[in-house]
């Protein structure tokens, strides 16, 4: 196993912004010693039943890099999404800088492509996004770098991002009292996910983690998402320190199978998969998303 070593001389500067309405958390990411910086996970706000879209919450995040004089190098997503739709086209129109993804998003195309019966000529190959990364590769952010773990078993595609010593698990992990992701997607695997896990628990102790998501466990009154890996070995209720992989994979599938389907999925990943893209106008010259129907979605 590849261990990464958080640089303990450099601590990047994190700023959050929560979407309440798909309890996503956004990031924008400072490099030591620069101007440059990364957005990670970003959100486009979405009324599904008006077929709608906004852009208040990618807006915050505009103003804050353009008033704090920063430059964006990177709109980093840590997978395709399934609760909500990525605003990183706007972004790059508006501030530029390169979307980037895993590689394995290849995968995750070509499920959902067909899942869906996209329309004949979309790319399985990741052209969409700017730049596809996998495990040890490099990104430039002032004096600082961003180097990718490949994490999957939520999707196949599912990447980390560490930046000095901070660590973006994506969907991977949540906060210890919430515990982990599901594995019951196209392509998601319960064995994998512990394995990815055991990955960001070999990182240094004291590396900050920073999710994707909060829900507010039980009897805890306010949103949380950055905790340590000290933490999440020592109490996250599903694969802390001490729990096998055979004990994970049935508790993980055995709750999965009671889990519905996020309510934005298939707008989510029709859109995410295109690199936050609409699908191509129709003859009448509208946007459409598909919802299929009957379809057994477990695999």
């Amino acid at each position: 196993m590849n261990i990464f070593t958080p640089n303990p001389t450099k601590k990047a500067a994190v700023h959050a912004f929560f979407d309440e309405a798909t309890f996503t958390v956004s990031y924008i990411v400072e490099g030591s010693n620069s101007r440059r910086c990364a957005i990670i996970d970003s959100v486009l706000d979405y009324d599904h039943a008006a077929g709608k879209s906004h852009t208040k919450s990618a807006d915050k995040l505009i103003r804050f890099i353009k008033n704090n004089q920063l430059t964006l190098d990177w709109i980093l997503e840590t997978h395709v999404h399934a609760d909500h739709l990525s605003a990183a086209p706007y972004l790059q129109n508006n501030l530029g800088g390169k979307i980037v993804i895993g590689d394995h998003i290849t995968q995750v195309q070509a499920t959902f492509s067909k899942l869906l019966n996209a329309e004949p000529g979309f790319a399985q190959d990741g052209s969409q996004f700017d730049l596809l990364v996998n495990e040890n590769d490099r990104l430039p952010l002032g004096e600082s770098e961003i180097r990718i773990l490949h994490t999957p078993g939520h999707t196949p595609a599912c990447v980390t991002y560490l930046i000095d010593n901070a660590a973006f698990v994506g969907d991977t992990l949540f906060m210890p009292d919430y515990g982990t992701a599901r594995c019951d997607f196209p392509g998601g695997n319960a064995n994998t996910l512990y394995h990815s896990i055991q990955k960001i628990f070999a990182l240094d102790d004291n590396t900050r983690l920073f999710m994707c998501h909060d829900y507010k466990a039980p009897n805890r009154e306010t949103y949380a998402w950055e905790t340590t890996v000290a933490e999440q070995k020592a109490s996250n209720q599903h694969i802390r320190s001490g729990i096998s992989e055979e004990e994970f994979c049935v508790m993980r599938n055995k709750k999965d199978a009671t889990l519905g389907m996020p309510r934005l999925i298939w707008p989510s990943v029709q859109i995410n998969m295109r690199a936050g893209h609409l699908p191509p106008a129709e003859e009448n010259g509208v946007c459409y998303v598909k919802t299929p129907l009957n379809l057994e979605t477990n695999g």
